[in-house]
Protein backbone atom coordinates (compact mmCIF):
# COMPACT_ATOMS: atom_id res chain seq x y z
CA UNK A 1 0.00 0.00 0.00
CA UNK A 2 1.32 3.41 -0.95
CA UNK A 3 1.66 6.26 1.55
CA UNK A 4 -1.21 8.71 1.96
CA UNK A 5 -2.30 11.50 4.26
CA UNK A 6 -5.42 11.28 6.40
CA UNK A 7 -7.97 13.81 7.59
CA UNK A 8 -11.16 13.82 9.65
CA UNK A 9 -13.75 16.43 8.78
CA UNK A 10 -16.65 17.96 10.70
CA UNK A 11 -19.09 19.00 7.97
CA UNK A 12 -20.08 17.75 4.52
CA UNK A 13 -18.97 21.02 2.91
CA UNK A 14 -15.57 20.74 4.61
CA UNK A 15 -15.23 17.22 3.23
CA UNK A 16 -16.14 18.30 -0.30
CA UNK A 17 -13.80 21.31 -0.19
CA UNK A 18 -10.92 19.16 1.03
CA UNK A 19 -11.49 16.63 -1.75
CA UNK A 20 -11.30 19.40 -4.34
CA UNK A 21 -8.18 20.88 -2.73
CA UNK A 22 -6.22 17.61 -2.59
CA UNK A 23 -5.54 16.05 -5.96
CA UNK A 24 -6.18 12.31 -5.83
CA UNK A 25 -8.23 12.48 -2.62
CA UNK A 26 -10.87 9.88 -1.75
CA UNK A 27 -13.67 9.81 0.82
CA UNK A 28 -13.64 6.86 3.18
CA UNK A 29 -16.42 5.54 5.44
CA UNK A 30 -16.78 1.76 5.68
CA UNK A 31 -13.94 1.26 3.21
CA UNK A 32 -15.18 -2.18 2.16
CA UNK A 33 -14.32 -1.57 -1.51
CA UNK A 34 -11.69 1.16 -1.32
CA UNK A 35 -9.35 -0.55 1.13
CA UNK A 36 -9.30 -3.74 -0.93
CA UNK A 37 -8.36 -1.76 -4.02
CA UNK A 38 -5.69 0.17 -2.12
CA UNK A 39 -4.06 -3.06 -0.94
CA UNK A 40 -3.83 -4.19 -4.56
CA UNK A 41 -2.55 -0.74 -5.60
CA UNK A 42 -5.42 -0.42 -8.06
CA UNK A 43 -6.48 2.66 -6.12
CA UNK A 44 -3.70 4.84 -4.72
CA UNK A 45 -5.28 7.96 -3.18
CA UNK A 46 -2.84 10.55 -1.97
CA UNK A 47 -5.26 11.77 0.70
CA UNK A 48 -8.10 10.05 2.60
CA UNK A 49 -10.98 12.09 3.99
CA UNK A 50 -12.75 10.26 6.81
CA UNK A 51 -16.46 11.16 6.70
CA UNK A 52 -17.59 8.85 9.50
CA UNK A 53 -17.90 11.77 11.92
CA UNK A 54 -20.56 13.47 9.82
CA UNK A 55 -24.13 13.11 11.06
CA UNK A 56 -25.37 11.35 7.95
CA UNK A 57 -26.48 8.07 9.52
CA UNK A 58 -30.21 8.63 10.01
CA UNK A 59 -33.30 7.33 8.20
CA UNK A 60 -36.04 9.95 8.30
CA UNK A 61 -39.54 10.31 6.88
CA UNK A 62 -39.99 13.01 4.23
CA UNK A 63 -42.89 15.44 3.97
CA UNK A 64 -43.89 13.72 0.73
CA UNK A 65 -44.33 10.38 2.51
CA UNK A 66 -41.06 8.76 1.47
CA UNK A 67 -37.79 8.12 3.29
CA UNK A 68 -34.53 10.06 3.37
CA UNK A 69 -31.59 7.71 3.95
CA UNK A 70 -28.36 9.28 5.16
CA UNK A 71 -25.22 8.51 3.18
CA UNK A 72 -23.62 6.81 6.21
CA UNK A 73 -26.49 4.50 7.09
CA UNK A 74 -24.98 1.01 7.23
CA UNK A 75 -26.42 -1.64 4.94
CA UNK A 76 -27.42 -3.84 7.89
CA UNK A 77 -29.35 -1.03 9.57
CA UNK A 78 -31.09 -0.05 6.35
CA UNK A 79 -32.19 -3.61 5.60
CA UNK A 80 -33.51 -4.03 9.16
CA UNK A 81 -35.42 -0.75 9.39
CA UNK A 82 -39.10 -1.52 9.97
CA UNK A 83 -40.26 1.12 7.46
CA UNK A 84 -37.98 -0.24 4.76
CA UNK A 85 -39.09 -3.82 5.41
CA UNK A 86 -42.76 -2.82 5.34
CA UNK A 87 -42.88 -0.31 2.48
CA UNK A 88 -39.74 -0.99 0.41
CA UNK A 89 -39.33 -4.73 0.76
CA UNK A 90 -37.40 -5.07 -2.50
CA UNK A 91 -34.68 -2.83 -1.06
CA UNK A 92 -34.38 -4.82 2.16
CA UNK A 93 -34.20 -8.09 0.22
CA UNK A 94 -31.60 -6.73 -2.20
CA UNK A 95 -29.38 -5.57 0.66
CA UNK A 96 -29.56 -8.94 2.39
CA UNK A 97 -28.58 -10.65 -0.88
CA UNK A 98 -25.34 -8.68 -1.07
CA UNK A 99 -21.88 -9.44 0.35
CA UNK A 100 -21.71 -10.96 3.85
CA UNK A 101 -23.07 -9.98 7.23
CA UNK A 102 -19.71 -8.58 8.31
CA UNK A 103 -19.44 -6.40 5.22
CA UNK A 104 -23.04 -5.19 5.51
CA UNK A 105 -22.25 -4.06 9.06
CA UNK A 106 -19.56 -1.75 7.67
CA UNK A 107 -20.77 -0.80 4.19
CA UNK A 108 -22.66 2.48 3.82
CA UNK A 109 -25.47 3.63 1.55
CA UNK A 110 -23.27 6.02 -0.43
CA UNK A 111 -20.37 3.60 -0.55
CA UNK A 112 -22.60 0.87 -1.93
CA UNK A 113 -23.73 3.11 -4.78
CA UNK A 114 -20.14 4.15 -5.50
CA UNK A 115 -18.63 0.66 -5.76
CA UNK A 116 -16.33 0.43 -8.75
CA UNK A 117 -17.89 -1.31 -11.73
CA UNK A 118 -15.36 -4.08 -12.09
CA UNK A 119 -14.42 -7.51 -13.38
CA UNK A 120 -11.58 -10.03 -12.82
CA UNK A 121 -9.41 -8.23 -15.39
CA UNK A 122 -9.81 -4.99 -13.45
CA UNK A 123 -8.25 -6.75 -10.44
CA UNK A 124 -5.38 -8.26 -12.44
CA UNK A 125 -2.79 -5.51 -12.79
CA UNK A 126 -0.91 -7.60 -15.37
CA UNK A 127 -3.85 -7.23 -17.78
CA UNK A 128 -4.87 -4.11 -19.71
CA UNK A 129 -7.96 -2.37 -18.33
CA UNK A 130 -9.38 0.95 -19.46
CA UNK A 131 -11.01 1.48 -16.08
CA UNK A 132 -7.74 1.04 -14.24
CA UNK A 133 -5.50 2.71 -16.84
CA UNK A 134 -7.47 4.70 -19.44
CA UNK A 135 -6.40 3.89 -22.98
CA UNK A 136 -4.64 0.63 -22.13
CA UNK A 137 -7.34 -1.60 -23.65
CA UNK A 138 -9.88 -4.12 -22.35
CA UNK A 139 -8.62 -7.66 -21.78
CA UNK A 140 -12.17 -8.92 -21.22
CA UNK A 141 -13.19 -8.30 -24.84
CA UNK A 142 -11.07 -11.23 -26.05
CA UNK A 143 -10.91 -13.00 -22.71
CA UNK A 144 -13.19 -15.02 -20.47
CA UNK A 145 -16.44 -13.05 -20.52
CA UNK A 146 -18.99 -15.34 -18.86
CA UNK A 147 -19.69 -12.85 -16.05
CA UNK A 148 -19.66 -9.71 -18.16
CA UNK A 149 -22.23 -7.26 -19.52
CA UNK A 150 -24.57 -8.20 -22.34
CA UNK A 151 -26.18 -4.79 -22.80
CA UNK A 152 -25.15 -1.14 -22.42
CA UNK A 153 -21.43 -1.91 -22.71
CA UNK A 154 -18.89 -0.48 -25.17
CA UNK A 155 -15.75 -1.42 -27.08
CA UNK A 156 -13.76 -0.09 -24.12
CA UNK A 157 -15.44 -1.89 -21.22
CA UNK A 158 -17.89 -4.76 -20.67
CA UNK A 159 -17.79 -4.87 -16.85
CA UNK A 160 -21.00 -5.06 -14.78
CA UNK A 161 -22.04 -3.01 -11.79
CA UNK A 162 -21.84 -5.16 -8.64
CA UNK A 163 -24.38 -3.50 -6.34
CA UNK A 164 -27.62 -5.26 -5.39
CA UNK A 165 -28.86 -2.22 -3.49
CA UNK A 166 -28.52 0.01 -6.54
CA UNK A 167 -30.81 -2.28 -8.57
CA UNK A 168 -33.58 -1.88 -5.99
CA UNK A 169 -32.93 1.86 -5.76
CA UNK A 170 -33.32 2.14 -9.54
CA UNK A 171 -36.58 0.22 -9.40
CA UNK A 172 -37.88 2.59 -6.72
CA UNK A 173 -36.79 5.77 -8.57
CA UNK A 174 -34.52 6.91 -5.75
CA UNK A 175 -32.88 10.33 -5.85
CA UNK A 176 -29.27 10.98 -4.81
CA UNK A 177 -28.59 14.17 -2.83
CA UNK A 178 -25.13 15.75 -2.94
CA UNK A 179 -23.17 18.75 -1.69
CA UNK A 180 -20.40 20.52 -3.61
CA UNK A 181 -17.24 22.26 -2.32
CA UNK A 182 -18.96 25.66 -2.59
CA UNK A 183 -21.82 24.47 -0.37
CA UNK A 184 -24.39 24.15 -3.13
CA UNK A 185 -26.60 21.07 -3.15
CA UNK A 186 -28.24 19.17 -5.98
CA UNK A 187 -30.44 16.15 -6.51
CA UNK A 188 -29.71 13.48 -9.13
CA UNK A 189 -32.29 10.86 -10.13
CA UNK A 190 -30.58 7.50 -9.88
CA UNK A 191 -31.61 6.86 -13.48
CA UNK A 192 -29.12 9.60 -14.43
CA UNK A 193 -26.47 8.88 -11.80
CA UNK A 194 -24.33 6.30 -13.63
CA UNK A 195 -22.51 7.07 -16.88
CA UNK A 196 -22.45 4.77 -19.88
CA UNK A 197 -18.91 3.40 -20.31
CA UNK A 198 -18.39 4.79 -23.83
CA UNK A 199 -14.70 5.53 -24.36
CA UNK A 200 -14.26 6.80 -20.77
CA UNK A 201 -15.20 3.81 -18.59
CA UNK A 202 -13.04 5.12 -15.75
CA UNK A 203 -15.67 7.85 -15.26
CA UNK A 204 -18.52 5.92 -13.65
CA UNK A 205 -20.91 8.55 -12.25
CA UNK A 206 -21.97 12.12 -13.01
CA UNK A 207 -20.49 13.42 -9.73
CA UNK A 208 -18.27 16.48 -10.09
CA UNK A 209 -14.80 16.71 -8.51
CA UNK A 210 -15.20 16.97 -4.74
CA UNK A 211 -18.95 16.36 -4.79
CA UNK A 212 -20.12 14.31 -1.79
CA UNK A 213 -23.25 12.19 -1.49
CA UNK A 214 -25.16 13.18 1.66
CA UNK A 215 -28.38 11.17 1.31
CA UNK A 216 -30.61 9.05 -0.90
CA UNK A 217 -34.33 9.82 -0.96
CA UNK A 218 -37.05 7.29 -1.72
CA UNK A 219 -40.44 8.45 -3.04
CA UNK A 220 -43.67 7.40 -1.28
CA UNK A 221 -44.23 3.62 -1.19
CA UNK A 222 -45.40 1.95 -4.39
CA UNK A 223 -47.41 -0.82 -2.77
CA UNK A 224 -47.70 -4.11 -4.62
CA UNK A 225 -45.64 -7.26 -4.17
CA UNK A 226 -41.87 -6.76 -3.84
CA UNK A 227 -39.43 -9.47 -4.95
CA UNK A 228 -35.67 -9.56 -5.39
CA UNK A 229 -34.26 -12.70 -7.00
CA UNK A 230 -30.48 -13.11 -7.36
CA UNK A 231 -28.90 -15.88 -9.43
CA UNK A 232 -25.22 -16.50 -8.71
CA UNK A 233 -22.57 -19.19 -8.81
CA UNK A 234 -22.68 -19.83 -5.08
CA UNK A 235 -25.19 -19.19 -2.33
CA UNK A 236 -23.47 -16.22 -0.68
CA UNK A 237 -20.77 -13.60 -1.11
CA UNK A 238 -20.92 -13.61 -4.90
CA UNK A 239 -21.93 -11.04 -7.49
CA UNK A 240 -25.07 -11.68 -9.50
CA UNK A 241 -24.93 -13.44 -12.83
CA UNK A 242 -28.44 -12.03 -13.18
CA UNK A 243 -30.68 -10.41 -10.59
CA UNK A 244 -34.29 -9.30 -10.93
CA UNK A 245 -35.91 -6.61 -8.78
CA UNK A 246 -39.64 -6.33 -9.31
CA UNK A 247 -42.76 -4.69 -7.94
CA UNK A 248 -45.98 -6.26 -9.19
CA UNK A 249 -49.35 -4.56 -8.62
CA UNK A 250 -52.76 -6.21 -8.18
CA UNK A 251 -53.73 -5.39 -11.78
CA UNK A 252 -50.66 -7.43 -12.90
CA UNK A 253 -48.76 -4.35 -14.10
CA UNK A 254 -45.47 -3.49 -12.43
CA UNK A 255 -41.83 -2.48 -12.64
CA UNK A 256 -38.65 -4.46 -13.20
CA UNK A 257 -34.92 -3.72 -12.99
CA UNK A 258 -32.03 -6.08 -13.66
CA UNK A 259 -28.59 -6.47 -12.15
CA UNK A 260 -25.58 -8.38 -13.42
CA UNK A 261 -26.23 -7.59 -17.09
CA UNK A 262 -24.92 -4.04 -17.59
CA UNK A 263 -22.57 -1.34 -16.35
CA UNK A 264 -25.38 -0.02 -14.16
CA UNK A 265 -28.75 -1.23 -12.84
CA UNK A 266 -30.68 -1.92 -16.02
CA UNK A 267 -34.23 -0.61 -16.27
CA UNK A 268 -36.21 0.69 -19.23
CA UNK A 269 -39.58 2.23 -18.42
CA UNK A 270 -40.91 1.08 -21.81
CA UNK A 271 -40.25 -2.50 -20.74
CA UNK A 272 -42.35 -1.99 -17.60
CA UNK A 273 -45.39 -1.52 -19.84
CA UNK A 274 -44.98 -5.10 -21.09
CA UNK A 275 -45.03 -6.79 -17.68
CA UNK A 276 -48.75 -7.50 -17.93
CA UNK A 277 -47.97 -9.58 -21.04
CA UNK A 278 -45.26 -11.73 -19.43
CA UNK A 279 -41.50 -12.16 -19.25
CA UNK A 280 -40.74 -12.59 -22.95
CA UNK A 281 -41.95 -9.17 -24.18
CA UNK A 282 -40.30 -7.48 -21.19
CA UNK A 283 -36.94 -9.05 -22.00
CA UNK A 284 -37.37 -8.30 -25.70
CA UNK A 285 -37.44 -4.61 -24.74
CA UNK A 286 -34.71 -4.81 -22.09
CA UNK A 287 -32.28 -6.61 -24.39
CA UNK A 288 -33.20 -5.02 -27.71
CA UNK A 289 -29.71 -3.48 -27.96
CA UNK A 290 -27.84 -6.43 -26.42
CA UNK A 291 -24.46 -7.42 -27.81
CA UNK A 292 -23.51 -10.54 -25.85
CA UNK A 293 -20.39 -12.60 -26.36
CA UNK A 294 -20.56 -16.32 -27.06
CA UNK A 295 -19.75 -16.94 -23.39
CA UNK A 296 -22.38 -14.71 -21.79
CA UNK A 297 -25.35 -14.81 -24.14
CA UNK A 298 -26.89 -17.30 -21.69
CA UNK A 299 -27.60 -14.30 -19.43
CA UNK A 300 -30.46 -13.20 -21.69
CA UNK A 301 -32.19 -16.56 -21.35
CA UNK A 302 -31.39 -16.68 -17.64
CA UNK A 303 -32.89 -13.21 -17.13
CA UNK A 304 -36.07 -14.21 -18.97
CA UNK A 305 -36.50 -17.39 -16.92
CA UNK A 306 -35.76 -15.61 -13.65
CA UNK A 307 -38.27 -12.88 -14.46
CA UNK A 308 -40.87 -15.51 -15.40
CA UNK A 309 -40.33 -17.15 -12.01
CA UNK A 310 -40.67 -13.80 -10.25
CA UNK A 311 -43.91 -12.98 -12.09
CA UNK A 312 -45.34 -16.40 -11.30
CA UNK A 313 -44.52 -15.98 -7.61
CA UNK A 314 -45.96 -12.46 -7.46
CA UNK A 315 -49.19 -13.49 -9.15
CA UNK A 316 -49.64 -16.68 -7.19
Amino acid sequence: MKAFTYERVKTPVEAAASALQHSGAKFIAGGTNLLDLMKLEIEAPSHLIDVNGLELDKIEATQEGGLRIGALVRNTDLAADSRVRRDYGVLSRALLAGASGQLRNQATTAGNLLQRTRCPYFYDTNQPCNKRLPGSGCAALDGFSRQHAVVGASDDCIATHPSDMAVAMRLLDAVVETVSPDGSERTIPIADFYRAPGNTPHLETVLHPGELIIAVTLPPPLGGTHIYRKVRDRASYAFALVSVAAVIFPDKSGRVALGGVAHKPWRLEDADKEIIHGAQPVCDRLFASAQPTAENEYKITLAKRTLASVLAEARG
